[in-house]
């Protein structure tokens, strides 16, 4: 019965580098850190990866092959003193053995500058190894001195395949698992789970335990797919709405809008909405897109966005889905042009580097020599409005930009440059 009091993933942590499952590039057998773990050797390193990926498990796994002491300590909570501590004994150690033990540093990135700074005397000469692990970028949150010290292992959600071959072990462990309860399941049912799980195995192997618990308890002993469609909850989404995934889901979101594929920009937008993102945040990032990507090629997209974004605000969630999904189509399906934010970045630019022009005088107020554009039948006159010519906005050829272009090439232009030049 006590066995049941420990989750399942804490039970069924691999207990050796055969037992590892997932990371093939780092951890498979020529993987590059399974070669020096099989030599015997640790390298200082990072292991960076969302959460359920193996990070922990693979530290632990990296000090009990190589046969070395273990001292874990977790940024979250620790102090300057247990962590002068913790290099105190890993240098003990490596008096008494003659090797360095490895220090365990879990989520790494909440350790101040000087926190980070303490451990560099050991790393440098070899006291300690060091292996933090962390769910953010290590290249943005780790002090840069103590990082060139260190290599960094990505490791990235697990496959599908991966997790199914964990949930199987799982299920047939009769000491550690739940190979003891007989739990025999359909076809598909293990797939099912782990698409569920977003590549992470904590989040598969805690709703396996809850399903066959549930279903153990009522008496049955199949794991069917209605069962998993009808007891557990939806789909886990991976969303840290202030790490990564927020910045990755968001970029992949306005990536395919500028790639004008709807398709794909409807599922990163259902993505955001099942992770509870902002509703604001969503619909402003489309009005910028709307600006720096479509443009002139369609000024309608700019209006859409924005009367999207004052809908999808006061209706809110979950009306407000359909508003933005109409507005993410839209944008996707529009013709595209960036070149209203290439002229105003050129126009800036050309300031910034010193081109600094007067107005001219007849522009000022109050200037006779001024021409009022609508007393002429064409609604325009040939005059200058800078005292030396600038070209910063080049019209694409795409969609209302193009009428745009034959405009411009029709009037003002042709009379500033002199000539009929392409626009």
């Amino acid at each position: 019965m006590i066995q049941w009091e420990i989750p399942l993933a804490e039970r069924m942590r691999p207990s050796s580098l055969d037992q590892y499952i997932g990371h093939l590039d780092v951890m498979g057998p020529s993987g590059s850190l399974r070669v020096l773990l099989d030599k015997g050797v640790v390298p200082s390193c990072i292991l960076y990866g969302p959460p359920g990926v193996g990070k922990t498990a693979l530290v632990r796994l990296m000090a009990s092959v190589t046969d070395r002491e273990l001292f874990e300590i977790n940024a979250v909570s620790a102090k300057v003193s247990q962590l002068r501590d913790l290099i105190e004994k890993a240098a003990r150690f490596k008096d008494l053995s003659g090797r360095s033990a490895v220090a365990f540093v879990d989520e790494i990135y909440h350790f101040n500058k000087g926190q980070q700074n303490a451990l560099l005397p050991s790393v440098e000469k070899g006291d300690v190894v060091l292996v933090g692990t962390t769910t953010e970028n290590p290249w943005f949150e780790i002090n840069k001195t103590l990082l060139s010290r260190l290599l960094v292992f990505s490791l990235e959600p697990l496959e599908k395949d991966d997790l199914v071959r964990i949930m199987d072990n799982a299920l047939s462990d009769e000491e550690k698992g739940l190979g003891k309860l007989g739990m025999k399941r359909e076809d598909g049912v293990l797939e099912e789970l782990a698409s569920s799980a977003s590549g992470d195995a904590r989040q598969a192997l805690t709703r396996l335990e809850y399903l066959v618990r549930v279903i153990s308890a009522s008496g049955g002993s199949l794991l069917s797919l209605d069962r998993v469609r009808k007891e557990l909850p939806a789909a886990f989404v991976r969303h840290d709405k202030d790490g990564d995934d927020h910045y990755e889901v968001i970029s992949a979101f306005i990536k395919s809008i500028r790639g004008s594929d709807p398709d794909a920009a409807v599922y990163w937008l259902a993505r955001l909405l099942e992770a509870g993102e902002d509703v604001r945040f969503i619909a402003r990032r489309m009005m910028i897109s709307a600006a720096e990507d479509i443009g002139l090629a369609d000024p309608m997209a700019l209006i859409l966005a924005t009367s999207a974004a004052k809908a999808s605000d006061m209706t809110g969630m979950p009306e407000a889905r359909i508003i933005l999904s109409e507005a993410a189509i839209y944008l996707a399906a529009a013709p595209k042009s960036n070149r209203a934010y290439d002229a105003v970045n050129q126009a800036i630019d050309s300031i910034r580097k010193g081109d600094i022009q007067r107005v001219p005088d007849h522009l000022i107020n109050g200037n006779t020599d001024y021409r009022y554009p609508h007393d002429d039948p064409r609604h325009w006159v040939p005059q200058a409005y800078l005292r030396e010519p600038r070209r910063f906005y080049r019209p694409s050829d795409m969609g209302a930009e193009a009428r745009i272009a034959q405009r411009l090439k029709r009037y003002w232009r042709r009379f500033r440059d002199g000539r009929d030049e392409e626009v």
